[in-house]
């Protein structure tokens, strides 16, 4: 595209117009709806005339009127009716405000409905109001957006730079809807990294992408472009669904720009209105919101649960309420192609909190165990912190697929590329630091040779067996030891009891005197308490079961050298103040996920596993422990840093000293200067 450069910058300086009646963050709501009409009018200027004799002739139902104008156009949903251009609505400066708002109601429904989530004729109103219309559109007017002037690839990318602009001048909120676009291609590098030699072959290749949180569509946008630059005869088909009106209406203008279906760019919550319900896809991208929580939807996701399981989409199970980014995982798995049908592959971004969240058997384990146990999750990258505009945290891609090559199955790689970045020369809200075109390269290297034990030769690169990230959640109990004694302290906690404090004043009196008679007893045998216990409150006149056992409770003391307390059938009694967990590695035994482990618990290999444990690192510690299998959990969790952690010793203690010595000596001299 000649002079890109040129087109942005006058676009972008439409700005200076609408400074002091609008805010920064607000630019882009009028200039991009405003880059998108003036496109489309260039588009539409050839086939205007036609449009307008079908639109007047025509008798039938919407739908074939649709069809029939969209042929006329050569763009499928893509039409206005109305007689008026750009230029002819400047024509009557006296009437714009109300011949622009027919204009815009005359496109076609998918048009009208891009322009009504912007909130544009609300904006047109807003701009009559301050008298800024005419001055605007006449500068739109004086840009030529033709495809002769402007091609599809070449709008896109002017499109996406504006995008690009507007959200960093309003930063503080751009991650919400704005990926990086390093971020972006990185992902993308990743995602096709198994395709890539397929994807590049000459040939008229298609394939389907889809984006659950699409924001504003850089990712469908990214992808494009990476199969389009590797293969000029591809063609990949763009999905989304966006929340955010907005955010909705920019990604579809984008479409509409370059030339796309925008009809597959769809307005909703993903998780309650799936808009693509039933579709399945090639490959998957998404940057959900970090930490959002999902109290909205929460009736409609625990009844699709609880009511349709594996056959929906949140069978595996659900996180916390304040973190749905594992729903949208679900979600994307959901649109997996049957792997028969050449399977799919996705690229999510999450924080920390997905990796290891969520204890055994809470619904985050259980949903890392249907990704890891189903052999999906292909690798975890660890990213640099401080990429992206609204938060400075760590951050994470996951690659899940359900077609690993054959060297990555029953494996799940660790990336490190925490330390791949470079420091931006200025800081965009909490973005302050960027991945250079090398470092992609290097990364995307790292992580295909990674794949090979042979050409694996880099410290930032580990590879597990699946079920190194599981572990069995044991508990050990201890036996109850106590002894039972009567002082002023047991005497209090009983007339504390509230079994106790039910009867009347006067028992309760007897109770009290009863058992101050008996101050300084000690008592080591259950029997011989329970006689007690017996005997005061038959004094005080009083009985039952529930109220004998609170009394010998609050009578009891733990005293470690006592014998254990047995059951009925002679069995030492767990002590629920001295229980314990501990995780024990699986069995290196390779599982298909199935939703109930109770047998896999049960078999040797597993039991075998808490034994030998037990053996080494319990026992000899506390010989009277056991497990207690019944409440034994399969957990997983993927301790990235864990693995990737290296030790740096202390500095030598003479190094320290004789530099805080250093130190005294400065304060010392600063001091004297201020005391002179």
């Amino acid at each position: 595209m000649e002079r890109f450069g040129e087109k942005v910058s006058f676009i972008w300086s439409v700005a200076d117009l609408l400074r002091g009646d609008y805010k920064a963050s607000e630019y882009g709501r009028v200039i991009l709806p405003l880059v998108t009409l003036r496109r489309l009018d260039s588009v539409l200027a050839p086939t205007k005339d036609a449009v307008v004799k079908t639109h007047r002739a025509h008798t039938g139902g919407p739908d074939s009127l649709d069809a029939k104008l969209s042929n006329i156009t050569g763009h499928k949903g893509v039409w206005n009716h109305s007689p008026f251009t750009i230029h002819r609505l400047l024509d009557a400066p006296d009437e714009l405000e109300l011949n622009l708002q027919r204009y815009i109601a005359s496109f076609s429904p998918t048009v009208r409905d891009t322009f009504d989530q912007f909130g544009f004729r609300t904006h047109v109103e807003r701009l009559a109001r301050t008298g800024l219309l005419y001055q605007v559109l006449s500068r739109f007017a004086a840009i030529d957006l033709h495809p002769d002037a402007v091609a599809n690839e070449a709008m896109g990318y002017l499109y996406e730079e504006l995008i690009r602009r507007f959200s960093e001048q309003s930063n503080e909120t751009a991650g919400e809807h704005f990926t990086p676009r390093e971020v972006i291609r990185l992902m993308v590098e990743l995602l096709f990294s198994a395709d890539a030699e397929a994807l590049s072959s000459r040939g008229a290749v298609v394939k389907s992408l889809y984006d659950p949180a699409c924001g504003t569509g850089g990712m469908l946008t990214v992808a494009g472009d990476w199969l389009g630059e590797h293969n000029p005869h591809a063609r990949l088909r763009t999905f989304g669904q966006e929340l955010n009106p907005e955010s909705y209406a920019t990604c579809r203008s984008d479409m509409l720009l370059k030339g796309e279906n925008a009809g597959n760019i769809h307005l909703g919550n993903s998780f309650t209105d799936d808009a693509l319900a039933g579709e399945t896809f090639d490959y998957m991208l998404a940057n959900p919101p970090f930490g959002v929580e999902w109290k909205k939807v929460e009736d409609q996701i625990k009844g699709q649960h609880q009511s349709l399981g594996f056959r929906g989409r949140f069978g595996a199970g659900l996180p916390r309420i304040n973190d749905g980014s594992l729903l949208f995982l679900q979600h994307m798995v959901s649109k997996m192609r049957p792997d028969a049908e050449g399977g799919s592959r996705l690229a999510i971004v999450f924080n920390g909190s997905p990796l290891f969240t969520g204890a055994a058997g809470s619904g985050e384990s259980e949903i890392r165990r249907w990704i890891i146990e189903n052999d999906w999750l292909e690798a975890v990258v660890a990213l640099p912190d401080q990429l992206f505009y609204n938060t400075g945290i760590s951050t994470y891609f996951w690659v899940v697929t359900n077609r690993k090559a054959p060297g990555r199955q029953g494996k799940v790689m660790l990336v490190d590329a925490r330390a791949s970045w470079v420091k931006m020369r200025k800081s965009l809200g909490d973005k302050r630091k960027a991945i250079s075109d090398e470092q992609i390269a290097e990364i995307t290297r790292l992580y295909v040779d990674g794949a090979s034990d042979e050409q694996r030769d880099d410290e930032r690169v580990k590879v597990f067996a699946n079920e190194a990230f599981g572990f069995q959640r044991i508990t050990v109990e201890r036996p109850l030891r106590l002894r039972w004694e009567v002082t002023g302290e047991t005497i209090a906690a009983v007339l504390e009891a509230r079994a106790v404090t039910k009867v009347d004043d006067e028992a309760r009196s007897v109770l009290d005197a009863a058992l101050a008679e008996r101050t300084g007893a000690r008592l080591a045998d259950r029997a011989e308490a329970a006689a007690l216990v017996a005997d005061v409150l038959a004094a005080a006149g009083v009985k039952g079961k529930p109220l004998a056992k609170a009394v010998l409770d609050a009578l009891a003391v733990a005293d470690p050298d006592a014998d254990p307390v047995t059951d009925a059938q002679g069995r030492p009694v767990p002590d629920p103040d001295r229980r314990d967990a501990e995780n024990v590695p699986l069995p290196e035994v390779p599982v298909r996920f199935e939703p109930d482990v109770g047998d896999r618990l049960a078999s040797p290999e597993y039991r075998q596993a808490v034994d030998a444990y037990v053996t080494a690192e319990v026992l000899p510690f506390v010989p009277d422990a056991w497990v207690d299998h019944s409440r034994t959990k399969i957990g997983y969790e993927v301790p990235l840093t864990r693995h990737f952690y290296r030790y740096v010793p202390p500095r030598p203690l003479a190094e320290i000293d004789a530099e805080l010595k250093s130190l005294e000596a400065e304060i010392q001299a600063l001091l004297g200067e201020v005391t002179e």
